[in-house]
């Protein structure tokens, strides 16, 4: 059996050959057709890691109270649109008092100031860094890690110290080839003491998360003074299923807060890190359904220009065919030799465009700088396509030529 296959793969290769410019054209087009699927479903594979791997860092059980809930559709056409009144620091202190769970933090944050210059000893960066003011249960409960130092504590946040946090990217920039931990730092002329780095977190919907400077939330107010300065509320509870409780508890303690009565329409945003990360997993989603969709439509074309070539070399090769029969070859091995054609073709086209793939998946993780995921589905679906490409196309071709009557076979011009 294997001595046959043998023979059948270097017949299949020498015609292959003989017609190498259709040849190469069908694999050109299957490989296209297989990089469009295994390429979508890399960027796909590596979003969704990343989404999970993010809200994984940040945690199943917490939530986020705001001005908006940016997670719902606002019907930006009608004349009735809501806006939120913001919440104010006395109303976000008002909450951090009054809220009372258990296993329950609560953190204080704003944006202090954006596109900030910040200097160091005659360094400087560009003016792009982003300023917060927050607490020490900030950075826990935003799935945040200090890799170097600390994170503040409840000492320099009751007393106003001067100390602060770094982004990850001030390592490359103006911390570069050397330790952060200890310098000191200017911002519009107050100066602070970096007591720790934050772990890099890349960029998040166009917003550059390792560019960020954090200070105590009460020195940030006295700084960087403001009308109407929007302030956020992270709550984290102690387990994932007393979610659902904590969420209830801290929309009726907002409520009290606002004066609002329990059965009136929230008028600030609530977003559960769980409802968001199935929402983004869920759009997502869609990206590889369209895959899909492109994939089959251009594996299905691919597919047809295999049989027309089959065919074509079919009958090229009457006599070929003709000849073998005369010789003693039964139907079974002369099916079989077509059949080998189509699937080396397939083979070839699909581990082409399993390479191009990849490396355009490769080559997306690194232009949004994202971990590389190695697709197994895309490979997986990728296999499958190609023996079902082979087997479609390969199918009725070996047949009919399997078919064909030996003296009519030589009698072909």
């Amino acid at each position: 059996m294997f001595r046959l296959f043998r023979e059948n793969s270097k017949i299949a290769i020498d015609s292959i050959r003989s017609q190498i410019l259709r040849s190469t054209l069908t694999v050109i087009i299957m490989g296209i057709g297989i990089m469009a699927l295994v390429g979508t479903l890399t960027l796909v594979a590596i979003l969704q890691s990343s989404i999970i791997g993010n809200f994984a860092s940040m945690g199943a059980n917490t939530f986020t109270i705001s001005r908006y809930d940016f997670s719902d559709q606002i019907n930006r056409q009608g004349n009735d649109v809501k806006v939120n009144p913001i919440i104010s620091y006395p109303e976000a202190k008002a909450f951090q008092d009054e809220y009372i769970f258990p296993l329950s933090t609560v953190s204080l944050s704003f944006t202090a100031a954006s596109n900030v210059e910040v200097k160091s000893e005659g360094r400087k960066t560009d003016p792009e860094i982003t300023i917060l003011g927050a607490d020490e249960y900030f950075i826990p409960n935003s799935g945040l890690e200090v890799t170097k130092g600390r994170n503040f504590n409840n000492f320099d946040i009751s007393n106003n110290n001067y100390v602060c946090i770094l982004g990850s990217d001030f390592e490359k920039g103006l911390f570069k080839d050397m330790n952060p931990l200890g310098q000191t730092v200017s911002i519009r002329g107050a100066r602070f003491k970096v007591i720790g780095v934050l772990k890099e977190r890349g960029s998040t919907f166009g917003s550059r998360q390792d560019l960020r400077l954090i200070i105590p939330i009460q020195l940030a107010r006295s700084l960087f003074t403001a009308p109407n300065i929007d302030y956020e509320i992270k709550v984290m509870t102690g387990q994932g299923a007393m979610l659902d409780d904590a969420v209830d508890e801290a929309i009726l303690t907002m409520k009290r807060v606002r004066k609002l009565k329990p059965v009136a329409d929230n008028n600030f945003g609530i977003e559960r890190s769980d409802d968001l990360m199935q929402t983004l997993l869920s759009e997502i989603s869609a990206l590889g359904v369209a895959a899909w969709f492109i994939g089959i439509i251009t594996v299905f074309g691919s597919s047809i220009a295999l049989m027309n070539i089959m065919l074509v070399s079919v009958t090229e090769r009457t006599r070929e065919i003709g000849v073998r029969k005369s010789l003693g070859a039964n139907r079974s091995t002369i099916a079989m030799q077509f059949f080998t054609e189509t699937l080396i073709i397939s083979f070839i086209g699909g581990l082409l465009g399993l390479v191009l793939g990849l490396i355009a998946g490769f080559g997306l993780s690194l232009l949004f700088k994202m971990p590389f995921v190695i697709p197994w589905v895309a490979i997986t679906a990728a296999m499958v396509t190609v023996i079902i490409v082979a087997i479609v196309s390969g199918s009725y071709p070996a047949v009919k030529a399997s078919r064909l009557d030996p003296v009519e076979a030589l009698r072909y011009e």
